[in-house]
């Protein structure tokens, strides 16, 4: 490819097309929070956490033991992802046990694996 070929040699705006997508960019909020779950998601800690969550339901030692890390810095991982609302908990006695906050999150993480797999 010719250094320069990848982009239009003649400027025409196809205004017809640019409406029809910019409706559906709105609100500009659900924009700014797509990106910030994708923001969130760059991490490879919290990445780890999330495919570990996607196999089991796991509480904080188990991910901490998972990943090599302490219970503290898990625990801030963790909370920040429950802040996205990619993960949940439940408490089972002195318990907090952690799973994906829905299908959802493990759809767009399994097909994120597929992506990069080349399936």
């Amino acid at each position: 490819m010719q250094k320069g070929k990848e982009i239009c040699e003649i400027t025409y705006i196809d205004r017809k097309k640019v409406s029809a997508v910019k409706k559906r960019m709105k609100p500009e909020t659900t924009m700014q929070r797509l990106a910030e779950t994708f923001k969130v998601l760059g991490d490879p800690t919290r990445t780890k956490m999330i495919f570990a969550l996607s196999l089991e339901e796991l509480c904080v030692c188990d991910i901490a033991n998972l990943l090599g890390a302490t219970k503290s810095a898990v625990s801030h991982q963790l909370r920040i992802l429950r802040n996205m609302k990619l993960v949940k908990y439940r408490k089972e006695g002195k318990m907090a046990f952690y799973s994906l906050d829905d299908d959802h999150i493990k759809n767009l993480f399994d097909e994120g694996l597929r992506h990069v797999k080349g399936e």
